[in-house]
């Protein structure tokens, strides 16, 4: 995830980092780039990157594990599993 917000700062230098929300259904999640975090929103850094991460998502992922990397070419995608 650290190389994700580094490629994204990189790129838009006004953005500091992603925020994760959950969506109104509920169940899905939303990841976009944010300068600032939102009312209640938990702030995790690690190595220089920054995620937000409202309420909700906080819940929904409690006991997953995201992941998220950069391809050869650029690509930025992202992966959700269950902790060990």
């Amino acid at each position: 995830m650290t190389d994700i917000v580094k490629k994204l700062a990189e790129e838009v230098p006004e953005i500091s980092g992603l925020r994760i929300a959950a969506e109104a259904d509920g169940q899905s999640l939303s990841v976009s780039p944010a300068d600032h975090a939102e009312q209640d929103d938990q702030m995790i850094e690690q190595d220089g990157a920054i995620i937000y991460v409202d309420g909700p998502a906080s819940e929904l992922l409690a006991d997953k594990i995201l992941d998220g990397g950069v391809d050869e070419v650029g690509n930025i995608h992202f992966a959700l599993g269950q902790q060990a």
